[in-house]
């Protein structure tokens, strides 16, 4: 499943999702019945999450002081609850607006009896501006956004210049910017587009091998089969946090 899609507001800019609603299976909508309350929360209900500053209070939600890692566009969830279920030790929120996928999630949540796992509904690019503190971040992922083939829409793309330098603001010095894509012409632009972000360092020098703790989806799976194999950008925050 594909991260959330890019539109663009004439009033904000560019944000990182176009909403395409869905329809919500009757098992999972019993999961979003019982754990919507305790793991997700809608963009316009995060105050009791938040704090003075209007940032995200993760001791809060979490009910723990841990590293913190956020997932822009989770999909059905495969890859985000396997990933937070290998690190038990750090936290993780996934941003997503399709309501079939967080309530899909949810299911394996529950399933997996996940703890350190909360979901957020709403625009994610809204999310890091104003409820994002910088240089907070232990990572972030953006995994299979969309690509927006046609060059006319190339703009709506969620990795341009601004969002990824704001990723990387919210990002701790030190942390790590995950990105992967199946579209060799995409891949091509987020290199290009990280390797302008002044804050961001390529360890690498390119494209990294692909991480064995990335889980292999059927999505990806897929996707080689058809001739076109992932590749994942691992770039890392430099400089000193303020």
């Amino acid at each position: 499943m594909p991260a959330g899609d890019v539109a663009v507001d004439p009033r904000r800019g560019i944000v990182s999702f176009a909403d395409r609603g869905g329809r919500i299976t009757p098992g999972q909508q019993r999961a979003w019945e019982r754990s919507w309350p305790r793991f997700g929360r809608e963009f316009a209900e995060l105050g009791d999450v938040l704090d003075a500053s209007g940032h995200l209070d993760a001791p809060r939600w979490f009910g723990r002081e841990a590293p913190l890692r956020l997932e822009i566009g989770s999909g059905m969830g495969e890859t985000t609850a396997a990933l937070a279920a290998a690190e038990p030790d750090t936290d993780h929120v996934a941003i997503e607006v399709y309501p079939p996928g967080l309530a899909q999630l949810l299911m394996r949540i529950e399933a997996a009896d996940l703890e350190n796992l909360r979901l957020l509904r709403g625009d994610a690019v809204v999310v890091l501006r104003e409820h994002v503190a910088p240089d907070s971040l232990a990572g972030l992922r953006v995994f299979y956004p969309d690509p927006w083939p046609k060059r006319r829409h190339h703009k709506r793309r969620i990795v341009q210049p601004s969002t990824v330098a704001l990723m990387a603001s919210r990002l701790r010095p030190g942390a790590t910017l995950h990105l992967a894509t199946d579209i060799a012409d995409y891949a091509e632009w987020m290199l290009e587009v990280t390797d302008a972000e002044p804050t961001l360092h390529n360890p690498h020098g390119g494209f990294a091998p692909r991480p064995d703790w990335r889980p292999r989806t059927k999505f990806e799976s897929r996707a080689e089969r058809e001739g076109r194999p992932s590749r994942d950008l691992l770039l890392v925050r430099v400089g000193d946090a303020a």
